[in-house]
């Protein structure tokens, strides 16, 4: 048998290794994409499963989270009552008096509420209502929220639908398996971001690049906030803030309120809350976001133990609901405390209770509600205005992140006991007739800008070098898993065929066909082809590489998102550029589900 490197290929003659200036023929058979979403098409593929109201699990019960409105309304009006009574007390008289909700934590601040500040609150408020919405779009492609770094199901403590079918779980045979995309959930347009099952890449769009109008925002805020001095209205001075906190939550809970001196001085409860979210909850959310992206993962070792990404998504999640409830509660203190006056400070910027400052509110939320309305059917008619605008926005951002060294690897113990399937397996009678044979007539054909192009047979791939690794998984729907590869390092590759200069590019062919028909493809960066850790895999925890997982061959890049790693590889291509290929977005999730080509995160 001619050894790898002299070019040769089995004797079935099936391919040969084309020109490097010809047309791959595989580009023919990828499909063009529609600029827009058809819903009605869209639902054919993935028909509509509503979410669920969320369920919390308690110890092996499951609850709806509705049942805490009926139990918090009892709650509430028990709290009311106690409240009362314990103000009849003379003690606790006595430490409303010491400690009235303002004194010496804040000293007074006589600098009103500039413009600045005004625009910027309500800038704050625009850019986290989208970043919620699609938050919560993303979670319903993978409804399901726990700790377990490998995403077992059975496992989590809250989800958006009923269990796994135990029966699709054995992933046996593969056409039965209950695959990543099957587990996705719909939500109603009002509420997620565009609200379609399986809609995630938009979503993506939207949220991150609101997170980053968000941090832009959060940043000019933060650096005003201490040149300005109006820092000492969100930062205690000393501890004295605890007992008056406790003072005024005991005034608000009995519903004899604390005198309003918020022109001047928080009392000790709004401080402590204020502090909490623009100190605390800002800052948690945008690393929480960062510690669910594969290159920080692939860098820091965070695929596997107690900061791993199911825990950055759960404590992700607790910071939504922990700026929803504050939005809601916020907004219902500020009507019950002194309405005009209140808004006045933050429309107006004046210590006063002038109608102005309600109609200048009722403008600002008009706004916020029509661009609420608007954004789903603006996103279904103008998708690719979306990707392309996000990718302005943010892309530069993830080609950033994509120049983290991924040298995270795990031991033994950190393999996933379960790791969920995806993808949409291969039907033609080629790849049938070579998996019926074991695959021992599969050839893989590597050609494009190279000097050497090559065709090698499977046997040819198992004699190169095996380099074995025990990596993460990240998937662009949430959840994540750790696997045993072993196969062939796409450097040796990479120097068996010699890329010309001008090939910056390399393209995975699938056997597979995506959703809407067409060949599956993906493009991934020359220099990532090069680095210690990608591969070409053909086995997966110790055994051959099923035909569930990708088999013969799939690829492995530990900086990008799991879509890119291209399963049952037929061919691979080195170009210049992706723009002729499919609708030249660079893969064909990007192409027809509007993903992005850059996926560290």
């Amino acid at each position: 048998m001619d050894q790898p490197g002299e070019g040769a290929r089995p004797d079935s003659g099936r391919e040969t290794a084309r020109a490097a200036s010809a047309p791959d023929p595989l580009e023919a058979e990828l499909s063009p994409a529609e600029d827009r979403i058809v819903v009605t098409e869209w639902s054919r593929r993935i028909p509509p499963i509503m979410a669920w109201v969320p369920h919390m699990r308690i110890g092996k019960r499951w609850f709806n989270i509705l049942w805490l409105l009926p139990i918090g309304v009892v709650l509430l009006i028990a709290g009311i009552a106690v409240a009362q009574q314990l103000r009849t007390y003379p003690a606790v008289q006595q430490f409303i008096h010491t400690y009235p909700g303002q004194g010496s934590f804040q000293p007074p601040v006589t600098l009103g509420f500039p413009l600045w500040l005004r625009i910027l609150h309500f800038l704050n408020l625009l850019f986290i209502a989208f970043i919620i919405r699609a938050g919560i779009q993303i979670l319903a492609d993978h409804p399901r929220l726990q700790v377990d770094a490998g995403s077992t199901p059975g496992r989590e403590w809250l989800r958006l639908r009923g269990p796994v079918p135990p029966d699709r779980m054995k992933q046996e045979p593969p056409e039965r398996a209950w695959t990543a995309k099957d587990d996705a959930v719909t939500l109603p347009r009002w509420l997620g971001l565009p609200g379609i099952r399986h809609s995630i890449g938009l979503a993506r769009w939207w949220h991150f690049s609101c997170d980053l109008l968000w941090l832009v925002n959060g940043v000019a805020f933060y650096v005003l906030l201490f040149t300005t001095g109006q820092w000492a209205r969100l930062v205690p001075r000393n501890w004295d803030v605890i007992p008056n906190a406790a003072s005024t939550a005991l005034q608000y809970l009995s519903l004899d309120f604390p005198t309003n001196e918020g022109w001047t001085q928080y009392n000790g409860m709004q401080i402590l809350v204020y502090f909490l979210a623009v100190f605390i909850a800002a800052p948690l959310a945008f690393i929480t976001g960062l510690l669910q992206a594969p290159a920080i993962a692939a860098r820091f070792g965070l695929g596997w133990g107690r900061i791993n990404r199911q825990v950055a998504r759960c404590v992700h999640f607790a910071v939504l609901t922990f700026f929803v409830l504050f939005i809601l509660v916020h907004t219902v203190m500020v009507y019950i405390t002194g309405l005009l006056v209140n808004l006045n400070h933050i429309t107006t910027g004046m210590n006063t209770a002038a109608w102005a400052g309600l109609w200048l509110y009722v403008i600002w939320m008009v706004i916020v509600v029509a661009l609420w309305w608007a954004a789903s059917p603006l996103t279904l008619r103008y998708p690719r205005v979306v990707q392309k605008t996000g990718r302005l926005l943010v892309g530069w951002a993830k080609g950033l992140l994509e120049w983290r060294d991924a040298r995270a690897t795990y031991p033994e113990r950190a393999v996933s006991s379960f790791f969920w399937p995806n993808g949409t397996l291969p039907t033609s009678q080629v790849y049938a007739t070579l998996r019926d044979n074991g695959f021992r007539d599969y050839t893989l054909r590597v050609d494009g800008l190279v000097e050497h192009p090559v065709v090698l047979s499977y046997d040819q791939l198992k004699a190169m070098p095996r380099q074995e690794q025990i990596t993460q998984h990240y998937c662009i729907q949430g959840w994540s898993g750790v696997a045993k590869w072993g196969g062939v390092p796409m450097r040796d590759i990479v120097a068996l065929v010699r890329p010309s200069p001008q090939a910056r590019w390399v393209v995975f062919y699938s056997f597979a066909a995506g959703t809407e028909g067409g060949r599956y493809y993906d493009a991934h960066k020359i220099e990532h082809m090069r680095h210690h850790l990608t591969i070409l895999a053909y086995e997966m925890n110790g055994e051959p590489l099923n035909v569930l997982h990708g088999a013969p061959l799939r690829l492995r890049n530990e900086l990008e998102l799991g879509f890119k790693m291209v399963k049952w590889i037929e061919a691979i291509e080195f170009v210049e550029s992706f723009e002729h290929l499919g609708a030249g977005q660079g893969g064909y999730n990007e192409d027809h589900e509007f993903y992005g080509y850059r996926m560290p995160i």
